[in-house]
């Protein structure tokens, strides 16, 4: 398989988000770029990691663990997962995954929070709103969150560093800027609030169409697959 066409890929992506940093006055350093790997094959996954990328993001439990075990030094890479977890699948997530971005109810916190307990780790999770309001979409309303904010901020294994949001496919980019800032405004808000075990500083958001506008509205991680490694595979 040749896949030198990722190693231009990742320039040009570098490019972009140091000036989208650039723009609005972030070191590049805020930032945090996630590769979306899933249904890509281990040889791709590993020209990224020849390249400087540690940071990569998949949306099934299976998945995840099989590249686990085939990719070379894997424990030395940070593993997002970044999919809709049914309870489950919780088992297998929980001390694989570094941070799983897309907690969306009290019970699914909770089926963490077991897994973690029974496991004696503390788990890293994001809270998944949909900001936008799509019917397709998983996640909280922005109403909702703060209230599972505070149900979260009780369990004791469990560890809430920020939001997540997966905004609209849009033609022009620009259209996602509202539902960016309004994530943005929302964690400051919470934040405002001085809820006990509650400090959030991570803002997941903006992907292959529209990561350089996230950045730009305070985007901590950007969630980035089809720019790095071209169209999906769904034959592995």
């Amino acid at each position: 398989m040749n896949v030198d066409f990722i190693d231009d890929n990742l320039k040009e992506i570098e490019k972009k988000i140091t000036a989208a940093c650039d723009r609005c006055g972030r070191r590049r350093d805020e930032v945090t770029l996630i590769a979306i790997s899933k249904t890509k094959p281990a040889e791709m996954i590993e020209r990224c990691v020849k390249n400087g990328i540690t940071f990569f993001g998949e949306n099934k439990a299976q998945e995840l663990t099989e590249k686990l075990s085939v990719i070379e030094d894997s424990d030395a890479l940070h593993w997002h997962f970044i999919g809709h977890l049914q309870r489950n699948k919780v088992k297998y997530i929980v001390g694989s995954a570094e941070l799983i971005h897309s907690v969306d109810s009290k019970r699914l916190a909770d089926a963490i929070n077991e897994q973690s307990e029974k496991k004696n780790i503390i788990s890293d999770i994001l809270i998944e709103v949909n900001v936008a309001m799509e019917e397709s979409k998983f996640g909280v309303t922005c109403e909702e969150t703060v209230e599972l904010v505070r149900y979260i901020s009780t369990l004791g294994n469990v560890c809430l560093r920020g939001l997540m949001t997966i905004a609209p496919y849009v033609d022009n980019p620009e259209k996602n800027r509202p539902h960016f800032a309004k994530l943005r405004k929302l964690l400051i808000d919470i934040n405002g609030k001085n809820i006990d075990n509650v400090n959030m500083n991570v803002l997941s958001m903006g992907m292959t169409g529209d990561y350089e506008v996230a950045i730009e509205e305070g985007a901590t991680m950007v969630r980035v697959g089809t720019g790095i490694f071209g169209e999906r595979i769904y034959n592995i």
